[in-house]
This record gives structure tokens, C-alpha cells and sequence, in this order.
């Protein structure tokens, strides 16, 4: 697991802040700070204020604090991290990921203001990668998730009581339909419910690893918070997630695993984008499940469709489409599902990368989402801590990765939703390439 980088003779030489850092315990604390902060913003119970959105014209205190944080999790990278373990994080398809986005900066409409908000999806990826470096051992890692989960589920909780008005959505919202929902310390339901479900594998992976009341309180808390956030795909995808992770496991083929994910994910594929673009599986909904639309969505895939063959190689650059001229200038059928020019994303992720950076950014960002993580996971050593951690990446690769098929978060800034997915997927490459002892904290 990452060494520290300051090296001395005798630790009794060393000035109090490299001994510190040279401890396991600061970069514990380090990372447990940084996940709990960039999961619940600096605005907490405020709608809009953890995502940095780039119609809210910016918000001085995110920004300053993010960028503080990227500069904090950069600082104790260097300072406390091998930079061989950090290199291990990224593969080429990773690399090749990134090197599109940068391009779909420059494509951007207003390409200074696409930059802006690319710097804080760069914040971020660091941050996350702070939050999965620093730990040293199974013991590490167990407390950062631990002490990160527990404080969102009960400052969440504590909103309820106290903050009623900010915890729950509203009939004065402007989606009143969702009145009475909860949402925590979040923006939005959706953005609470998914964070949940990540937290309530945390809770298992706690559980399983031998911290059984912390990690039985953070599931169970977890899941109820979740529960009356009134997702439904969301309450669906939990239980599927744990199954397919958990149950091949018991029976000693760990390897069926991916199978089943792979599955999952292509059958998540076909019933969602597939009776859009895919004719034969189209006519069959449209005669059986006529009113299958996904509350809307297929509506709004169509679009995005048509508007990609207009631009299959580059996109229409990052943050630039929705309420972009593209949109805005094309005119629209009145009795469409959604008016299209008051969306903000696509409600998919992948259509969004597509719509942003081009059909080859999808096929790459395909391998790098996708492929690479299900690689990873063969891959992991027969190691106890390695497979309790990729277990737990798992689900939450699973979850994330099916639930971005109704909802957009890829490269979305700091969106919660895309940390956790940020976690699993990086998170899967680490355990799978380097040992993760089990340790004690000193």
C-alpha cells in the first residue's frame, strides 16, 4: 500500500509534521475528511448548492472550498503517497477518457466557462484519488468509510428534525410532485438516494469485515433514508447489486460475478436506450408496453439522438448542449414529453457523453466505465482485505453504472452520484494491482 515519501534516518529527527504525516493515522483522518466534505458540499441543505451548476452563475464559497480541497488532497498526496501507487490509479483508457474531455472543453461553446467547470470535475478525480491513496491498510480504509458514511446518514437525519424545510422537498419546489421526499443534506432526491445506496454498501462491507454495529447502524440507516427518497430504481438496484456481487461469491465463483454484471448491464441497455434506437426492440415496446417512456425520457433520447449524427465525431463541447444555441435554435414539436430547452442534462449518461465529446469518446469511455473495471475485478488477489474492498467497489460500480442509464453525472463537477462512481471504479483498479494488509491504526 502507498509509503510515506519523507524519508529520515530516525523518526525521533523528524520535524512534528513529517512525523505526523509519516504516521497511518493523518492520512486516515486526511481521507475521511475529504470524502465526508466533497460527498456533502459546502452547502449543504441548500437545493443546487452542492453541484456548482453552471447556470446558478457560480457560488464564491464551493468554489473556494473545492479548490482548497483539491489543494489539500494534492498536497497529502505528495506528501504522504508513493508516486507509483498514484500512476496505478489511471490505465490508458483512462488517460485517452481525459485527453476527450480536454477536448471537449476547447469545442465548448464558451470554452473559459467549460473550463472552469472542467477544473472542478479535475478537483474532483483528485480528491477521490486522495480518498483511496492515503489509506494504508484494511483498518485505514474501514474508518474512512465508516466515519464518512455515518456523519451524512445523521447530519441527513438531524435535517429532517431540525431543517425539515431543506431536508424534505417542498410543495414550494419546482418539482412539487416530490413534496414530502426526502433528501438530506442534498440538492435533490436524486442525488440522496443514490449516495444512500453507496453508503449502505459501505455499511455491508463494515458489517462483513468484522465492525458488525457500526456497519449493521450505517446499512440499515442508510437504506431507510433511501427508502423515502422515493426512488424506485433506486430501491430496485440495491438488492440487485448485492445479489449479483454477493451471491456468486458464498458458492466459491466470484468469477460469475462479471457474467452477471456484464448481463445486467446490456439488458439495462436494451430496455432503455434500446426502444429508441434499436428498431426491432422499438416496434416490440411500442406494441406490448406503448406507454413505456421512462417519465418522458425516451423523448428526450430521440432528440439527443438526432442531434448527435449532426456532430458523431466531436460532440457539442462540455456544458454546451443542453440550453446551448443547438437546442435552443432547433425548433421543437408541441407535444413532446419534456420541452427539451428546460432540460439541463439528458437523463443518461451516456447519451450526455456522446452529446458533449463525439460517439468515440462514448466507445472509449465504454472501456474505461466499463470494461476495464469488470477486468479489474477478475484480476483482484485472493487476499482478504483486497476482496472485501472489491466487493464493496462492486456494488457500487454496478449500482452507479445502471443507474446512469436514467440519470447524468459523468464528469458532472463534483456531483456525489459521480464520486461514487469515481470511487468504485478507481477503487477496483487499486485492489486489483497492489496488496491491501489489514493493519491496525497508530
Amino acid at each position: 500500500m502507498p509509503t510515506n515519501s519523507i524519508a529520515s534516518p530516525r523518526r525521533t529527527d523528524r520535524p512534528w509534521l513529517a512525523r505526523a504525516l509519516a504516521s497511518s493515522v493523518v492520512p486516515t483522518v486526511l481521507a475521511a475528511v475529504i470524502l465526508t466534505v466533497i460527498v456533502i458540499s459546502f452547502r449543504p441543505f441548500q437545493p443546487g448548492g452542492a453541484t456548482l451548476e453552471p447556470d446558478a452563475g457560480g457560488d464564491i464559497v464551493n468554489q473556494l472550498g473545492f479548490s482548497a480541497l483539491g489543494g489539500l488532497a494534492l498536497f497529502a498526496m505528495l506528501s504522504c503517497v508513493n508516486p507509483r501507487t498514484i500512476s496505478a490509479f489511471f490505465s490508458p483508457w483512462w488517460l485517452l477518457m481525459l485527453g476527450f474531455f480536454g477536448l471537449s472543453i476547447m469545442n465548448a461553446t464558451d470554452p473559459s466557462a467549460a473550463a472552469r467547470g472542467g477544473l472542478f470535475t479535475l478537483i474532483g478525480i483528485i480528491a477521490v484519488v486522495a480518498v483511496l491513496a492515503l489509506p494504508r491498510d484494511g483498518q485505514a480504509f474501514a474508518s474512512v468509510f465508516a466515519v464518512a458514511g455515518i456523519t451524512v446518514v445523521v447530519i441527513s437525519y438531524m435535517g429532517l428534525i431540525l431543517l425539515p424545510g431543506a431536508a424534505m422537498h417542498s410543495g414550494a419546489d419546482v418539482e412539487w410532485e416530490h413534496a414530502g421526499l426526502w433528501r438530506g443534506v442534498f440538492a435533490h432526491k436524486n442525488i440522496a438516494g443514490p449516495v444512500m445506496a453507496g453508503f449502505s454498501f459501505a455499511g455491508l462491507y463494515l458489517y462483513r469485515r468484522g465492525w458488525k454495529r457500526r456497519g449493521l447502524f450505517l446499512l440499515i440507516t442508510a437504506i431507510i433514508f433511501m427508502a423515502n427518497t422515493g426512488s424506485k430504481t433506486t430501491a430496485g438496484l440495491v438488492p440487485l447489486a448485492i445479489l449479483i456481487v454477493m451471491v456468486p461469491g458464498l458458492i466459491g465463483m466470484r468469477r460469475l460475478t462479471v457474467l452477471l454484471v456484464a448481463l445486467a448491464f446490456v439488458g439495462t441497455a436494451v430496455a432503455t436506450l434500446g426502444i429508441v434506437f434499436i428498431q426491432p426492440v422499438k416496434e416490440l415496446v411500442l406494441s406490448q408496453i406503448p406507454d413505456l417512456t421512462y417519465t418522458g425520457r425516451t423523448s428526450l433520447w430521440e432528440f439527443a439522438g438526432e442531434m448527435i449524427m449532426k456532430r458523431p465525431w466531436t460532440g457539442y463541447g462540455f456544458e454546451s448542449f443542453w440550453r446551448g444555441v443547438a437546442v435552443m435554435s432547433t425548433d421543437h414539436p408541441f407535444d413532446r414529453a419534456w420541452d427539451v430547452r428546460t432540460m439541463v442534462h439528458g437523463h443518461n449518461g451516456y447519451v450526455d457523453i456522446a452529446v458533449a465529446m463525439g460517439l468515440p469518446a462514448l466507445l472509449v469511455a465504454i472501456m474505461a466505465f466499463f470494461i476495464e473495471p469488470m477486468r479489474d475485478y477478475i484480476r483482484i488477489p485472493p487476499l482478504r482485505e483486497n476482496i472485501l474492498l472489491g466487493d464493496f467497489f462492486m456494488m457500487v460500480f454496478l449500482f452507479t453504472a445502471l443507474n446512469a442509464f436514467l440519470e447524468s453525472f459523468f464528469f458532472r463537477r463534483v456531483d456525489p452520484v459521480w464520486v461514487f462512481f469515481l470511487i468504485s471504479v478507481f477503487g477496483l483498479r487499486m485492489v486489483a494491482r497492489l496488496p491491501v494488509p489489514s493493519g491496525s491504526l497508530r
